[in-house]
């Protein structure tokens, strides 16, 4: 009985995904599923080289300053590096007195409460403070910029799709709407089309407007493609600082794990290949368990207990 129930219940299940399979396909073939105005118009990001790029891609400290230039002069204002401090700017190849000096030059104060009030007040930046956000909190973010809040950076290199190249796309993405996009996706007051963006369009208005905006400390021509390069890659670091690290750590771990194994294998046919190897029979074949098992149905047989053989 317990049999036949279960067999009944699994037949169901059977006729339960058929005729769902078969409805989802007659639906698929009567009215295939449109494309949406966003996937045909959307762009996939374009195709940009960074040295820090591939296993043995190294950052180039140059250009990580002059995208730490851009940020600071161009993204500051409205976007927030939360999880990067002053003083790993050492990294770029900065040192201690002029991270100390960026501290305490920044634009933006860092929130602290006053010792002696206990009221909330501002400070210079220190080289262990993280840089200050440059806004109050979400709300004051969201009034300051059609109610659209403004994303940290730290990470954003890691958190997109292409990363750096998505960055690159969208800085220098920024466009008219096409003469064929329908109404609906147009974009409305305090918008701009960028077909990088996944819905088309964004309400940050283009950061990098004119080549020159930015004036390089080393000489390197300040074109908008050349800036929004810079400041891709150095946003990759802010997202990877360690990474390296870990390039080198990956390819010494590589290299070992090949020593290693040709040393295993020529130890193997050093020592092992020419042994002979002994496989002792167990369970059911090993000898003694035979001869106790036939001694048993011997035994069994002349008693009248079983059949001989």
């Amino acid at each position: 009985m317990v049999r036949l129930i279960g067999a009944l219940v699994g037949l169901g299940f059977i006729v339960v995904l058929t005729f769902s399979l078969i409805v989802g396909a007659s639906g698929f073939i009567t009215e295939p599923p449109t494309e949406s105005i966003e996937h045909k118009f959307h762009e996939e990001a374009k195709h940009v080289s960074f040295p820090s790029d591939g296993p043995f891609g190294r950052f180039d400290r140059a250009q990580l300053q002059r995208g730490f230039q851009v940020y600071k002069e161009v993204c500051a204002a409205c976007h927030s590096l939360d999880l990067v401090a002053f003083r790993n700017l050492q990294d770029l190849g900065y040192n201690e007195a002029e991270v100390k000096a960026i501290a305490q030059q920044w634009a933006i104060e860092v929130p602290d409460i006053n010792p002696e009030t206990g009221e909330p007040t501002t400070r210079k930046a220190l080289p262990a403070d993280h840089f200050p956000s440059p806004y109050a909190n979400e709300i004051a973010a969201r009034a300051a910029n059609n109610n659209a809040l403004p994303p940290d950076l730290s990470l954003i290199a890691k958190a997109r799709e292409h990363g750096a190249a998505y960055v690159y796309s969208l800085l220098t993405g920024y466009q008219d709407p096409p003469g064929n996009l329908p109404p609906e996706a147009r974009p409305g007051e305090g918008l701009y089309y960028n077909p990088y963006f996944p819905n088309l369009n964004l309400a940050m208005p283009p950061p990098i407007v004119a080549d020159g905006q930015v004036t390089y400390a080393d000489g390197t021509n300040p074109t908008r493609e050349q800036m929004a390069k810079d400041v891709s890659a150095f946003l990759v670091w802010t997202a990877e600082p360690f990474l390296e690290s870990r390039h080198r750590a990956g390819i010494a771990t590589l290299l070992f794990l090949l020593i290693a194994t040709i040393l295993a294998y020529l130890s193997y046919k050093q020592i092992w290949a020419t042994s002979k190897r002994e496989v002792r029979p167990a369970g059911p074949l090993d000898p003694e368990n035979m001869a106790r098992r036939e001694f048993v149905k011997a035994d069994a047989a002349a008693e009248g207990r079983g059949v001989e053989g």
